[in-house]
């Protein structure tokens, strides 16, 4: 698997972007540029273009592919013959899990993703913290046995949730369901809840509609992404794409599962199938797919476009009320745009769809 985790360097000037501790740690006048190795990689290529976010091309013969040196870091020359040249080093992930990370989920590093999105504009995510992110979305079976342990360890939920199959995403479970299974599910793994009633992070949150909760910052449980984290994770260490994977803007069928728009759709769907995904439009709604179906991106995340839409924790107020977001477009979602990874969609915590789950994370 291919991670694009990046270090830049200007002439005469070091800018660094760090992701998963890549970084560029010293770059001269006469074109010598030294980068440090990361635990996850054994080959680096070092890109150049014109401007930050221009066409990126292997700088020169020779730094396509750089082996590892196992001392730590990697010094290289890189050409000096234009007036102005951005570069960056970009890391080949050897491993799809991260290393200690807890089975099912994958560690998200610190870090800057910077860049400009086709549709959006600039942006900026700051990543303060790693975290480990399910490289799945939570699934029927895997809510069910949580959700039996924490019927009789005091909890209670607005929604049962449903799944078209075990290991299909669950689906039909609001926010608040959402927030108290993962105290669920922290607790059942013997992990601090994050999630409390009182404002002092006493009471764990069991039962009812609690509007904010108090979060613990300490403790080491389940929770829901924040909307940064939730963006940051499924651009999966590329910049400038308008989707999770690193190799094109457009989506197709064979991308993710999706409603394709049938009359004028977005210019970026390319799918030559329209529709419902023919694969998965079987029986009655709602039509998603197994988890993993599809090509995780650089983080090994799965299912980051299409498939359920994902709660996230963050709320904005609207004219309705507080509403809390949610991202990643769905199986029914009206069209390919609620794929995009900068698409922010709204919902009352309340609001229960058949194309509407969830994943979690934690603290390392």
């Amino acid at each position: 698997m291919r991670a694009f985790v990046f270090a830049m360097a200007l002439f005469w000037l070091q800018v660094a972007a760090r992701a998963d501790g890549l970084r560029v740690e010293s770059f001269n006048g006469a074109g010598r540029l030294t980068f440090n190795e990361i635990p996850t990689a054994t080959v680096y290529r070092v890109e150049s273009a014109s401007a930050p976010d221009g066409s990126w091309t292997v700088a020169s013969n020779g730094l396509g592919a750089i082996t590892a040196t196992g001392t730590g870091s990697v010094t290289c020359s890189v050409p000096m013959d234009v007036a102005r040249q951005f570069y960056r080093v970009v890391a080949t992930v050897t491993n799809a899990v991260s290393p200690g990370a807890p089975s099912g989920q994958v560690l998200i590093p610190f870090g800057i993703s910077t860049g400009t999105d086709p549709d959006a504009g600039a942006y900026s995510l700051t990543n303060d913290a790693a975290f480990y992110m399910d490289t799945h979305e939570v699934t029927k079976a895997l809510w069910d046995v949580v959700k039996n342990w924490s019927d009789s360890n005091g909890y209670a939920y607005d929604n049962i949730g449903s799944g078209k199959g075990t290991n299909h995403p669950v689906q039909e479970v609001n926010w608040y369901d959402c927030v108290k299974w993962c105290n669920a599910r922290s607790q059942r793994d013997g992990l601090t809840p994050v999630y409390y009633t009182d404002a002092g992070c006493t009471q764990i949150y069991k039962s009812g509609q609690v509007a904010e909760p108090c979060v613990s910052n300490s403790a080491t449980g389940y929770r829901l992404p924040t909307d940064v984290e939730w963006q940051y994770a499924a651009r999966g260490g590329v910049a400038n794409r308008r989707f999770p994977w690193d190799d094109t803007d457009t989506i197709q069928h064979t991308r993710a599962n999706y409603l394709s728009q049938s009359i004028d759709p977005p210019a970026y769907d390319t799918s030559v199938t329209r529709g419902y995904h023919p694969t998965y439009k079987t029986g009655i709604t709602p039509y998603t797919s197994p988890v993993g179906a599809f090509e995780p991106n650089d983080y090994g995340i799965y299912d980051m476009a299409g498939n359920v839409s994902e709660w996230c924790y963050d709320w904005y107020p609207s004219y309705e009320g507080v509403k809390r977001t949610v991202h990643g477009g769905s199986w029914g979602s009206p069209n390919a745009s609620f794929c995009r990874v900068d698409q922010r969609d709204l919902a009352k915590p309340t609001f229960v769809s058949d194309s509407y789950g969830f994943r979690t994370v934690r603290k390392p």
